[in-house]
């Protein structure tokens, strides 16, 4: 007979194994089954590339590269995971902005100070608009982060920043409660105008709050630009060794607490009777039983193909086929170079390669590519976020050459005009690469070689469903108590002992390990044991 497990969670993604290991510290016998042949989901770095120039070949992030929400948690130092190998490196500056056709880049630094000094290149009135800015959005931030690591009840929201304006102060200074909530409820894009007036500064704040999915004009988008102010307290990291060292430390201290994770193990079905999970079956018929079971998977792969329509009632059903997936929204390819851009506008800069590396021109440019998404074309001229990470740790590329991330927005999952991904997806690459050689001409002919990620490719890999790295759309009706859908939102599910951990849940996508924590609470309740976290 089979062992019983105290939980089985459904793969491996950074969040399922915060679940995890949540739950064995906390002394349940745990099991992570997962589908690839490697663990960490979209939190894994491969070695790619090798060749007899490269004997040792390049490490490469498959999914997430930069590291920021995750610092605004207490998940790493909860889990120990330094003990188990996990080393940060600082990206500062965390982000810059090469000024087309200037001798100049805008540094945003941790430190609002130094962020302030280089702006003032371009505009003196907007460096000051900037520490007003960061200043306003902290306030608000310091409110409604305490609400991510909770689950997202009408009662724990309120609660939480009640608290917070008890501990940190008021959300709103006196006088603005009205025009705080009208940046809240406002789009990105009008946030932005509202501070600021030069065309560089508005068009990098604008290019890295569309990182969360959300075209710049959307409603009720304003925190994703307002999570700015978040970036200068935590600053952003990177694991030395490449993303995928974050999950393989949670894997070890797993491991360490006596649970297990079995690759190359597909869940083809969640077993059911009565309304109750009580185990897993994976790909060739092997079942595994446990007292619950806890999808790290996408909404709609637990449901409707785990689960299946046969175990939920019709309403149930319908809401969670009918959640906004979206229609991806990137792609990326990930390269291997044999030297660092050497952008025009500043070719001997000692800061710009540490950090992300923002190359969209103008607004206009990036409402270009918005345009053709909207019409199932990919972009003539794509925005690009590009990442040297190689430049921090030397661990990630031989001596003498470089790894270059490379993420493009906006990149329809569906395409029209009869266009297949397969078939596009070297064309559609070039152009990305080509965005770089563009700001920097010294990158032509200094590609090694590539791995492409088109939004086909990202679902096929990640189980991401139409590309969408965020799972599903970061808009407010899928926020908080909506997401994924009112039901499903507190990571319970109508299956009893069946719970869901990943980012299809509150708070939503990106490295940050807050839904897998808030699932742990959820369940260590479920199980009776009091949480030690």
């Amino acid at each position: 007979m089979s062992k019983t497990y105290d939980a089985i969670v459904i793969g491996s993604g950074h969040n399922g194994l915060t679940t995890a290991c949540y739950l064995a510290k906390a002394g349940y016998a745990v099991l992570v089954l997962e589908r690839r042949d490697t663990i960490g989901g979209a939190v894994c770095t491969e070695t790619m590339f090798k060749s007899e120039a490269y004997p040792e070949g390049f490490r490469m992030d498959v999914g997430s590269s930069a590291h920021f929400m995750i610092h605004q948690t207490p998940v790493i130092q909860d889990l120990e995971l330094e003990k188990y190998g996990l080393e940060y490196i600082e990206m500062d500056p965390f982000m810059s902005f090469p000024v087309p056709g200037e001798q100049k880049v805008i540094h945003f630094h941790r430190s609002i100070e130094q962020t302030m000094a280089s702006i003032a290149q371009v505009s003196e009135e907007d460096a000051r608009s900037y520490k007003e800015f960061i200043e306003f959005w902290k306030r608000i931030n310091r409110g409604v982060l305490k609400t991510f690591l909770v689950p997202p009840t009408t009662g724990n929201i309120f609660s939480e920043m009640a608290r917070g304006q008890i501990r940190d102060g008021s959300m709103f200074a006196k006088g603005e409660q009205v025009t705080g909530l009208q940046q809240i409820f406002a789009s990105y894009e009008q946030v932005v105008n509202r501070y600021f007036k030069n065309e560089h500064v508005k068009t990098a704040l604008i290019w890295m709050a569309a990182q969360s999915g959300p075209p710049p004009d959307q409603s009720a988008t304003g925190p994703f630009v307002g999570w700015q102010a978040m970036l200068h307290e935590s600053g952003g990291k990177r694991p030395r060794g490449g993303s995928g060292m974050l999950t393989q430390a949670m894997a070890q201290m797993l491991k360490a607490h006596g649970g297990e994770i079995r690759s190359d193990s597909p869940v083809e079905q969640i077993l059911v009777s009565g309304k109750r999970a009580y185990g897993v079956r994976v790909k060739g018929g092997e079942e595994y039983l446990s007292r619950v079971v806890i999808s790290n998977a996408h909404v709609q792969t637990t449901m409707l193909n785990m689960v299946g329509p046969e175990h939920l009632e019709a309403n149930a059903f319908r809401n969670v086929e009918n959640i906004n997936v979206g229609n991806g929204f990137g792609m990326v390819i990930r390269c291997a170079v044999k030297e660092l851009p050497k952008y025009t506008s500043c070719p001997d800069d000692p800061y710009v390669h540490n950090g992300l590396q923002l190359l969209c021109p103008d607004m206009a440019y990036m409402k270009r590519a918005i345009g053709n998404y909207y019409k199932g074309l990919p972009p003539e001229k794509p925005a690009v976020v590009a990442m040297t990470f190689s430049n921090i740790d030397s661990t990630l590329a031989p001596e003498g050459a470089h790894t270059l991330f490379l993420w493009a927005q906006w990149h329809p999952y569906e395409l029209q005009n009869d266009l297949e991904w397969d078939r596009i997806r070297v064309e559609e690459a070039q152009k990305i690469y080509d965005v770089v050689v563009d700001y920097a001409p010294n990158m032509k002919d200094k590609l090694i070689d590539w791995y492409i990620q088109t939004p086909l490719d990202i679902e096929r890999k990640h189980g991401l469903l139409k590309g969408n790295v965020m799972h599903v759309e970061m808009t407010f009706d899928q926020m908080f108590m909506f997401r994924p859908t009112p039901e499903l939102s507190r990571y319970e599910t109508p299956i009893r002992n069946l719970y869901l951990s990943s980012a299809s849940c509150h708070p939503g996508g990106g490295v940050f390990a807050a839904a897998g924590h808030n699932a742990a609470q959820v369940v260590l309740k479920a199980l009776k044991k009091k949480k030690w976290f």
